[in-house]
């Protein structure tokens, strides 16, 4: 018998705005609502949207050693990170493929704030408790919710309610006292390749939080169909679709997560098999994909060659409301991994012609 799904403290408040409720990491979820998934998409590029992403993993992990314990564990400097800002790292396993990807900000030399993918949450916070020395927690906030608030006027409205939020840059991270509200954490990133805040709130009073940018007249309430679309089309990998456990993190072309520091030494889970791979090269890598026409290719179509070779694999694909046109990640083979590589998607048994791009399908727009 499967477990009953858990439900984010917004739930209600999704019901009443008509969300059309999926399963999704052992959550119901809001897929969409009523103005549906390519409204949702063009208004969060044109204005600002808001999503409940409540299920991910929020956790504190603090202690003289916090930092060193888990920077044992991932590629990324986080001893270089001034308090107040965040990083973009992963999760490594010992031979160098990808647990999850997540974001790390460090609070002060001895407390760093993890937000995790809801799917590895339990998994995640389990390898790391695991390797903490004493003296080093790990306090997961089940208690919280988080929201995503993404678009060209998401710092205009969140500065209304929160004046000072107006000064942060990208990746940094802010506390905020909010009247009603309590505290909020909150950080100037996102995954939509919008400017925007991702915020934590405390679980009982998200929903008034909420409300008060719902009712700002650029904020539209947006699901996990269009959240998949515009990452999509920003070039951002998904855990468990475009990247796992079976993939590194040069195959996957996040090299640049393996920060400078850590490359002097390469003291981290994996570290000598990427260090051997960045010197060595990779026989796949993780490229964008155009198909040609209107007919979109979805995630497990084969990749082949102009002899009809399978080549690779399409990891996410689907229609690109904001390019008005099918697009598409994947991995291929090195040899066919440059830019404007002819190439072809067997959909429904047919070669379908497309060819190799760069991504982002749309330019990022943080603020920097």
């Amino acid at each position: 018998m499967s477990e009953p799904l858990k439900i984010t403290p917004l739930d209600a408040l999704n019901r009443e705005l008509g969300a059309k409720m999926v399963p999704f990491a052992g959550y119901d979820m809001p897929v969409q609502y009523p103005a549906g998934i390519l409204t949702e998409h063009l208004h969060c590029r044109a204005q600002t949207g808001l999503f409940d992403v409540s299920h991910m993993g929020q956790a504190t992990l603090k202690g003289p050693d916090a930092i060193k314990a888990l920077e044992a564990l991932i590629p990324g400097d986080i001893q270089g990170l001034k308090p107040g800002r965040q990083r973009y790292s992963l999760l490594l396993t010992d031979t160098g493929t990808i647990r999850d990807d997540f974001m790390v900000a460090k609070i002060s030399d001895t407390e760093l704030f993890l937000v995790v993918n809801a799917g590895c949450k339990d998994a995640d916070f389990t390898h790391i408790a695991a390797h903490l020395p004493p003296g080093v927690t790990l306090t997961r906030h089940e208690d919280r919710a988080l929201i995503a608030l993404q678009g060209p006027q998401a710092a205009a409205v969140f500065a209304r309610l929160v004046p000072a939020s107006g000064a942060m840059s990208f990746m940094d991270v802010r506390d905020f006292e909010l009247d009603g509200i309590g505290r909020l954490r909150a950080s100037r990133s996102g995954y939509t390749g919008e400017d925007g805040f991702e915020i934590s709130i405390p679980g009982e009073t998200a929903e008034k939080f909420v409300r008060l940018l719902l009712a700002e007249p650029e904020v539209a309430p947006v699901g996990l169909g269009a959240r998949d679309s515009l990452r999509l089309e920003a070039g951002l990998p998904l855990y468990g679709n475009d990247i796992d456990t079976t993939t590194t993190p040069i195959e996957a072309g996040l090299t640049f997560a393996i920060n400078k520091r850590r490359k002097m030494t390469w003291d981290f889970a994996g570290g000598l098999t990427l260090r051997d791979q960045l010197d060595q090269g990779v026989t796949r890598r993780r490229v964008g994909i155009q198909p040609q026409g209107r007919a979109p290719a979805r995630g497990g179509t084969d990749i082949v060659d102009s002899n009809g070779a399978v080549i690779g694999r399409v990891t996410s694909g689907g229609f690109g409301p904001s390019v008005n046109a099918p697009i598409a990640m994947g991995y291929v083979n090195t040899a066919h991994a440059a830019d404007g590589t002819p190439i072809a998607l067997m959909v429904r048994g047919k070669p379908l012609p497309a060819r190799i791009v760069a991504m982002p399908f749309v330019p990022h727009r943080y603020s920097r």
